[in-house]
């Protein structure tokens, strides 16, 4: 007569059994802890582990590059690159999931025998762990014991839980870009596109345009304040392109700032000064942080040239600006302009941002461009 198997048997397991459940232990509290980071807590975490920050900015580097060399004509490159932040959120939920799945397989794998029928392997613990997470569940496993009956509903829970944060990241990531787009959209009408300094004010001048440079600072003045917010909560959203060519969400507000640096410095008299005052302040303040999490150097150039800002002063004038070129006033403005102007470049060159003035690659200035290599002299031969 067949003796039963003793009780204490069944909760016996081998070595791979613990590794694989130590391992899902490991794992779990991890993938959790990035989630909390990335999409529950609405503030930066520059320096603790977060995997979009060691993720998303490498894969940003290879599509760009291949997205500028993949074809000639700028609007296919613009659309190859506007693609890449949808697909790099789904990226991440993808991985997010994957993880989850994992460290519940893991350690389903480590109570197998207390499934009917026993799971025989990994891969039919990850089976389990992904149709349970989803829910597909078609019931061919069936827990029957304590603990694994535990892990599944928590498991569903978790999925249940997954979900629904990643609809909310999605609806948060798309709603701060709408609201940070319409901004730029709308300054096309002053500052054109891509946007310019010189022009917005020039623009703002004519005599039908009463007030509507001291709206506009206020204005960005509340953009900065809530890109600051967002885009440092999600970081995603600096990849984020425009929909509408020739612009930039880096372009317009370096178009803004440099306006206000231009009114604060070198425009005596305008009723707008102090608006652009406030505006200038929480503007810095966006790009020192933008800086602290990209982790730019710090730098104080101005980049722009002094015949720049003479045209640029020359234009104010003839809009009827009473604008100042003096060597003081030059300097104020180079002063205002090194405190945003390096990172500022830096970051639309980063984001590959269409050529805007004053904001970009710069390196076609004539001081900036580096001294050719001299070829070598070559040795005559001996006659």
């Amino acid at each position: 007569m067949p003796t039963a198997r003793e009780p204490f048997q069944a909760d016996v397991m081998g070595w791979p059994e613990i590794a694989s459940t130590v391992a899902g232990v490991v794992l779990l509290p991890i993938v959790f802890y990035d989630l909390f980071q990335t999409v529950v807590l609405p503030r930066p975490a520059v320096r603790k582990f977060q995997l979009a920050r060691y993720l998303v900015r490498p894969m940003w580097m290879v599509w760009r590059w291949v997205g500028l060399r993949s074809s000639s004509r700028v609007d296919r490159s613009e659309g190859r690159l506007a693609a890449f932040a949808p697909i790099a959120l789904i990226v991440l939920i993808l991985l997010w999931a994957l993880g989850l799945i994992l460290g519940y397989g893991m350690i389903l794998y480590g109570v197998r025998d207390q499934f009917r029928p026993e799971l025989a392997d990994f891969p039919e613990a990850f089976y389990v762990s992904a149709s349970t997470l989803v829910p597909l569940a078609y019931g061919d496993f069936v827990p029957e014991q304590g603990f694994a009956r535990f892990l599944i509903v928590l498991e569903s829970a978790n999925g249940v839980a997954f979900g629904a944060a990643a609809i909310t990241l999605l609806f948060e990531l798309y709603g701060s870009f709408r609201a940070r787009e319409e901004a730029v959209v709308a300054l096309d009408a002053l500052a054109g596109a891509p946007a310019s300094a010189v022009q917005l004010l020039e623009t703002a001048a004519a005599p039908t345009m009463d007030g509507i440079l001291k709206d506009t600072f206020e204005e960005w003045r509340k953009w900065s304040a809530m890109v600051l917010e967002s885009h440092l909560a999600y970081p995603l959203l600096v990849y984020f392109r425009s929909s509408h060519d020739n612009e930039a969400w880096i372009n317009s507000f370096g178009a803004v700032m440099d306006a206000a640096a231009l009114v604060i410095t070198s425009v005596e008299g305008d009723e707008s000064h102090g608006a652009a005052k406030l505006m200038f302040t929480v503007g810095n303040h966006l790009v020192e942080d933008i800086a602290w999490v990209f982790r730019f150097q710090p730098a104080t150039d101005p980049i722009v040239e002094r015949d720049e800002y003479v045209a640029a002063i020359a234009r104010l004038k003839a809009a009827g600006y009473n604008a100042q070129d003096g060597d003081v006033h030059w300097q104020k403005f180079a002063k205002q302009r090194g405190r945003y102007a390096v990172p500022l470049n830096r970051m639309a060159q980063l984001l590959a941002a269409p050529p805007a003035p004053w904001v970009g690659d710069r390196s076609y200035l004539p001081h900036r461009q580096r001294p050719r290599r001299k070829k070598p002299a070559t040795a005559t031969p001996a006659s």
